[in-house]
């Protein structure tokens, strides 16, 4: 059955500011959706009030509404668009579909003759409704955990008297485990059932038998009006069951699973996606299965709707689930698509690896003071990583080298535990670098049995681990001169960096790279083509490895690289790898728009990145796609193999920036500024000459490299004082002091956590007004500022927890014109070339300057949203030289003002500390625009500014 043609116009409905559990995943979701349905020559209407997403852009849609997710904006955009004839709630994740259930409730899908497709709302209350989905498993004889509904206190405890210990608590309709529990012992049950009930919009919990121990699984289905299915991956979370998958280290294909108990999981998974309503789309179903030999097979829940899974399983094998499912919705069949990666097969048909992928969260809990760190069923990861490999070793040490915690993969770096009571601990409560503990206790000799008693992980992994260890043992047997071939090539087979290796034998991680070039081990690149090689597939999306030589029959050898360059001027954009607190969508939004411009001027554009959730790592958004880990030694050889005219490091935020350094020590072209201006706005010291050279004020300051130097600073300096260390992101480390005692333990914490930084001590402005301007600069000097926002709060809160105006709402115009010359004034004397983000002290009327970033920062995409203008685009174009600033026409259009709002995830933390300081604290934002500062919510915001400020 082809399309439905009675649909002319969708409505997408997006999923709001990134939290935890809710983030980037659903840009990507909602961008491929809205281009697929686009295609069909159908309008697509679509609101968020994510401002730092790429689905946000004027131009992935025909009207963009970035408005709050309510059903009073719904019936705006209704009213607006009578044309509307459907709604596709399921690209917005759990948001999207609680606002689609709201809507539905409300009776203002019917009032305006608006059909829901891609789900129906029969299955969205089935699966988000404990009791319905528990009985519907009943009916179609699918095994379940034994559990009951539980809607009231005493209930509760009835439950858990007949059930015993441990237990597990879930809330209905939350999203990323919230309010979910585990319960160990009688004591704790009381507090975590009401925090259960609470966490409920309808305070109802399911209260089922812990299956702790065992194995975790989840499938991404698709399925088409005519009941066709597919099922496109199948994920083994290495962590066993106990643990919130999006904190579960994940790998594709499942790795332990015998054929089966794999055959019956599908038919399972089949049968509940035939079972939740009549409707086209994409599902995701998790299950638990018996550590044993029975391997007993458990159903968990079932999501009808795109998730962060989807999104890897996507990336995993290259079939653009969003896609497909935004087809499917409009009528199509699998049968009527084509694969999008052959262009010679249809969709209907399951993807086939030939590699391992392995997914390791990243974590931020230094953000979280006082948080629990141990991990359980409720999510507390912020972002994710993706590494891909021949073999699950490779995979796993590509994703760990990924993580950008300072750690080169695993073990060889000296950086493991010691201490045999702490690695029992960690692997005990499961701690966030459990990944790298296990491997501490393989090398401290705790037997593998041991491990797997304590963790539950399935000895598989463990073995492979093991293998890892042994390696590593007899490597370090060698010096860099004996070190055979057949050894240096096992390790780079199994994903060892160079400079882990350089660690084992003791030498320079160059002198390996030297010895693997002498040795002829060199990178080679595949293609993820979703069909094993089987059928040629025509999209250029790659990921490195390391081959043993074809000896072909006259006797020459070679290693295959599937990776061909062409003869066309290219360019590199660097990602900004995992998100995190300090750097998330908003520079995946930037690094999309520098590809898509350099495309325009006639480059090929390489993007290098790791992220699984991304826009960037859509394999068509740049001309080639290395899904690799942004790390020294893969970014290196691809430069190596491509050969670009330059690296583009400005737009994907402190991770590409850090690489910047070496990319100019061994002779990489960085395009736009260069790497000793970058420098010079991070280095504390160096930055505040050149004010006092140009005769801007800044507030009085010192720089210590030890405590002594720090208190013999804090004589001349006045208290209070704010620490800052260099070379940093998202405020990491600073700090208010407001005495000795707080100056000496914070200085002593910080140096044992980014040993040999400097430090700048600088009198803390009490009662300033912060400010910030965003500028785009060209090689001539011309400068252009695209935006100067005001903070709501005081000076001491970081400018991204704050919320901000745009344009500023109480600065004189004498104050402004400060802020212009100030801002005109470093752009060209840092030598600027590209976008730079000041940030501003305003007190007695006299403008000091806190800090200059000559990059992309995270405001540029809400600028260029209420001013509707393509900022990152000029800018790209001004740094590859294309263009100068004089050369385009700015007319930035807002009618008002618009406010730029953090969101925060404190709820799934709880006894952390709320207040907030110079360290960023926030995982998202919206924004919000007002006609004039009478409005109530500017009020509120502007009355409340002071409420939070701690030091």
């Amino acid at each position: 059955m082809p399309k439905d043609n009675s649909i002319k116009s969708v409505l997408i409905i997006g999923s709001g500011p990134i939290v935890i559990g809710q983030a980037c995943e659903f840009d990507y979701a909602g961008s491929q959706s809205a281009r697929s349905i686009r295609e069909e020559g159908i309008e697509v209407i679509l609101i968020n009030s994510n401002p730092a997403t790429i689905m946000t852009d004027p131009s992935m849609a025909d009207h963009v509404y970035l408005k709050p997710l309510t059903t009073k904006s719904i019936i705006e955009i209704l009213k607006a668009h009578p044309q509307i004839d459907a709604v596709l709630p399921t690209m917005g994740g759990q948001t999207a579909l609680n606002l689609c259930l709201e809507a539905d409730e409300k009776g203002i899908w019917n009032d305006f003759g608006v059909k829901l497709i891609g789900v129906d709302v029969n299955a969205i209350n089935i699966t988000e409704d404990r009791e319905q989905f528990k009985q519907l498993l009943k009916k179609i004889n699918v095994p379940s955990a034994p559990a009951e509904i539980c809607t009231s206190y005493l209930r509760g405890k009835e439950i858990a008297q007949e059930f015993g210990f441990p237990l597990v608590i879930r809330p209905s309709f939350t999203l990323g485990g919230t309010g979910a529990a585990i319960v160990y012992k009688k004591e704790d049950f009381d507090e975590l059932l009401t925090r259960g009930l609470e966490a409920s919009p309808i305070h109802e919990v399911l209260i089922d038998k812990a299956l702790m121990g065992w194995k975790e699984y989840e499938l991404e289905l698709l399925r088409d009006k005519n009941d066709n299915v597919v099922i496109i991956c199948s994920i083994e979370n290495m962590d066993p069951m106990g643990i919130h998958t999006g904190d579960s280290i994940t790998v594709a294909p499942a790795m332990t699973l015998s054929d089966t108990t794999f055959q019956k999981m599908r038919d399972y998974a089949i049968l509940m996606m035939r079972s939740i309503g009549n409707f086209a789309g994409g599902c995701n179903v998790q299950f638990a299965v018996s550590p044993d030999e029975k391997e007993d097979i458990v159903a968990i829940e079932i999501n009808p709707r795109v998730s962060r899974s989807s999104a890897l399983a996507s990336k995993a094998t290259g079939y653009p689930i969003a896609k497909i499912a935004s087809k499917l919705a409009l009528g199509y069949n699998l049968d009527e698509l084509q694969n999008q990666i052959t262009k010679s097969t249809s969709a209907l048909f399951e993807p086939t690896l030939d590699y391992v992928i392995v997914k390791i969260p990243r974590w931020n809990f230094d953000k979280f003071e006082g948080a629990d760190r141990t991990l359980g069923l409720q999510m507390k990861s912020v972002g994710e990583v993706m590494g891909i490999g021949r073999s699950f070793q490779e995979a796993l040490h590509k994703a760990t080298q990924s993580l950008e915690i300072k750690r080169n993969g695993l073990g060889a770096d000296g950086k493991g535990y010691k201490n045999y009571e702490q690695i029992i601990e960690k692997l005990t409560f499961a701690s966030w670098d459990r990944v790298f503990v296990i491997y501490d206790a393989i090398a401290m000799g705790i037997p593998l049995s041991r491990i797997h008693e304590i963790t539950k992980i399935d000895m598989w992994f463990l073995k492979q681990y093991e293998e890892l260890y042994t390696l590593e043992k007899e490597i370090s047997n060698y010096k860099v001169e004996t070190l055979p071939r057949e050894l240096l090539l096992e390790a780079k087979q199994k994903g060892f960096a160079d400079r882990q290796i350089a660690h084992m034998v003791g030498c320079l991680e160059s002198q390996i790279h030297d010895l693997r070039m002498v040795k002829n081990i060199n990178r080679v690149f595949k293609l993820v083509d979703t069909c094993a090689a089987e059928f040629k597939a025509k999209t250029p999306y790659y990921y490195s490895t390391f081959e043993a030589e074809i000896e072909k029959a006259d006797g020459t050898r070679y290693v295959d690289n599937e990776s061909i360059v062409t003869d066309k001027k290219k360019i590199i954009v660097l990602g900004s790898g995992p998100n995190r607190i300090g750097q998330g969508i908003e520079f995946d939004y930037s690094c999309v728009h520098g590809v898509l411009a350099a495309k325009e001027c006639g480059y090929e554009t390489i993007m290098i990145n790791c992220n699984p959730e991304t826009v960037s790592t859509d394999f068509d958004t740049a001309d080639k796609l290395y899904f690799e880990p942004v790390f020294w030694e893969h970014i290196y050889d691809i430069i190596q193999h491509e050969k670009p005219e330059g690296v583009i490091v400005q737009l994907g935020g402190q991770t590409a920036l850090k690489l910047a350094e070496k990319l100019s020590k061994y002779g990489v072209k960085i395009l736009g500024t260069s790497f000793d201006a970058l420098d010079l706005a991070e280095d504390r010291g160096r930055f505040s000459d050149l004010l006092t050279e140009l005769k801007i004020p800044f507030p009085q300051f010192g720089i210590a490299e030890t405590a002594d130097e720090a208190s013999a600073l804090a004589d001349t300096l006045d208290f209070p004082l704010l620490i800052r260390p260099s070379y940093v992101l998202g405020g990491q480390g600073m700090k208010i002091v407001i005495n000795k005692q707080e100056l000496e333990e914070h200085v002593i914490n910080l140096l044992k956590t980014i040993p040999g930084n400097k430090l700048l001590l600088d009198h803390y402005l009490d009662g300033a007004i912060e400010a910030e301007a965003d500028a785009i600069c060209d090689a001539d000097g011309n400068v252009y500022i695209i935006g100067i926002m005001e903070h709501i709060e005081p000076c001491g809160v970081h400018s991204g927890d704050s919320n901000a105006t745009l344009p500023p709402f109480n600065l004189g115009e004498f104050v402004m014109q400060q802020i212009k010359d100030h801002t005109h004034k470093i752009a060209v004397a840092l030598k600027t070339v590209g976008l730079i983000n000041i940030q501003f002290a305003i007190k007695d009327d006299i403008v000091y300057i806190i800090e200059a970033n000559p990059r992309a920062s995270r405001t540029v995409p809400f600028i260029a949203k209420a001013y509707g203008e393509p900022y990152v685009n000029y800018a790209t174009k001004v740094m590859l030289g294309e263009n100068k600033v004089t050369d385009f026409t700015f007319n930035p259009q807002l009618k008002g003002y618009a406010i730029k709002q953090p969101v925060f995830s404190f709820s799934k933390f709880h006894n952390v500390n709320k207040a907030l300081g110079p360290e960023m604290k926030s995982t998202g934002e919206s924004i919000l625009f007002i006609d004039d500062l009478k409005d109530d919510q500017f009020y509120e915001l502007y009355s409340r500014r002071k409420m939070y400020l701690s030091k």
